[in-house]
């Protein structure tokens, strides 16, 4: 049976829960271990596959996600590996494909390794949910991008369809 790294990285928990969804959807067919980038032990030879899931924060993708990639580019190169990202810019139709999601594009401007699969998907907006200094913050960039800026808006931008059509995908890679 194959077994599966699901490594994430995720701040307000969207991408937490975009690969628990993954997971339910692989564990059928494989092994798969789900584990944060903070809590894990960097021993990826039992894996056959490795998924990667980050949020972006102030426009960037954590630094031990970038860190783990660096280190462990070798045995990434060697066996299958995809990628995603997840972002509320990816909320709009324009910028939900790895070619157009200016995160994306510039993380892997940054990175040699180069996944057998990369995908995006859009997070989630809840700003109750945000401590004031990041609201703040998350408020005015959506001004900027003219996105929803109420303090008391909640919405989910992910569509789960691609989210599944994603797992279907890393099922056959």
């Amino acid at each position: 049976m194959v077994k599966i790294l699901l490594l994430y990285s995720s701040v307000d928990g969207q991408t937490l829960k975009i690969c628990n969804t993954l997971r339910e959807q692989l564990r059928k067919q494989s092994i798969v271990d789900l584990v944060a980038i903070d809590d894990f032990n960097g021993d990826t030879d039992p894996y056959d596959k490795i998924v990667i899931g980050a949020s972006i924060r102030y426009g960037v993708h954590n630094k031990k996600v970038i860190d783990f990639i660096n280190s462990k580019k070798e045995h990434l190169d060697s066996i299958k590996a995809a990628f995603f990202s997840v972002n509320l810019v990816a909320r709009k139709p324009e910028k939900n494909t790895p070619d157009t999601n200016p995160y994306v594009t510039k993380f892997f401007r940054t990175i040699a390794w180069r996944p057998n699969l990369v995908e995006v998907f859009a997070g989630k907006l809840d700003y109750k949910k945000y401590p004031f200094f990041d609201r703040i913050m998350i408020q005015f960039i959506m001004w900027m991008t003219k996105g929803p800026t109420d303090p008391h808006t909640e919405i989910e931008y992910t569509d789960w369809e691609k989210v599944k059509e994603f797992g279907e995908r890393l099922k056959v890679l």
